[in-house]
């Protein structure tokens, strides 16, 4: 990873990057991002960034799993969070979907994860604590809860699904406010420019508009060099 891009993509918001790949594809219609709203638990702190690390929880009932199964499996998730390429996020599924009801990511994870190097939490699931996590650690989630129900963990790397998102455990992933997207390999090469390009390319519009002599006229054309400009 690219140490300019990666300080890059920490200061852009997800929007920002979801429109920069499509001027690295020439294009639009890039649809790899999350459907829906999302909840940030700190939305001050902007972006998280980094490889996917996934897994899959789930809290509405007990485990039916034997409890040394359910003890052997969850030392092995967090010995899989602890690893891996860096910057990375915890992205994790919670499998009760809509009826999720444990807040798996509290002040004691958030701060267990975070001591891992992780750089924050993508889940469609429940988080709680807020006030308490750590700085430095967002989380993006899909509702806030008090409880943690019987959260455990059912499966450890494979594929998850985030608000219509699949991502793949060692996917490049953007987060905020707004949701979450997978970077596409093949552009990463590219993504830096592409970024560079749209926030110049935006700064034709929006220079023009916060003009103090600003009327139709200086619109009509910004908006022709921009659009001759953009994607």
């Amino acid at each position: 990873m690219n140490d300019d891009l990666l300080t890059l993509l920490k200061q852009v918001d997800t929007p920002t990057v979801c429109n920069a790949i499509e001027v690295v594809e020439g294009k639009r219609g890039f649809d790899q991002f999350t459907r829906g709203t999302m909840l940030s638990s700190a939305p001050e702190e902007g972006a998280i960034v980094g490889y996917a690390r996934t897994a899959k929880i789930s809290a509405i009932a007990p485990p039916s799993e034997a409890p040394e199964v359910i003890k052997a499996r969850r030392m092995d998730y967090y010995r899989h969070m602890a690893s891996g390429p860096r910057p990375a996020i915890a992205v994790v599924e919670d499998v009760d979907g809509a009826d999720a009801i444990g807040a798996y990511w509290g002040e004691i994870n958030t701060t267990i994860h975070k001591g891992f190097g992780l750089n924050g939490a993508l889940t469609n699931g429940v988080m709680r604590d807020l006030g308490d996590l750590p700085e430095g650690f967002p989380v993006i989630a899909g509702s806030i809860g008090p409880s943690h129900g019987f959260v455990h963990v059912k499966e450890i790397a494979t594929p998850v699904t985030i608000f219509g998102l699949t991502i793949n455990d060692g996917d490049f992933v953007h987060a905020d406010r707004h949701g979450a997207l997978v970077v596409p390999s093949q552009h990463m090469g590219q993504l830096e420019a592409g970024v560079r390009k749209l926030l110049e390319t935006e700064r034709i519009i929006l220079d023009a508009a916060k003009g103090s002599d600003f009327d139709f006229a200086k619109f009509e054309e910004a908006w022709a060099k921009f659009e001759a400009s953009r994607t």
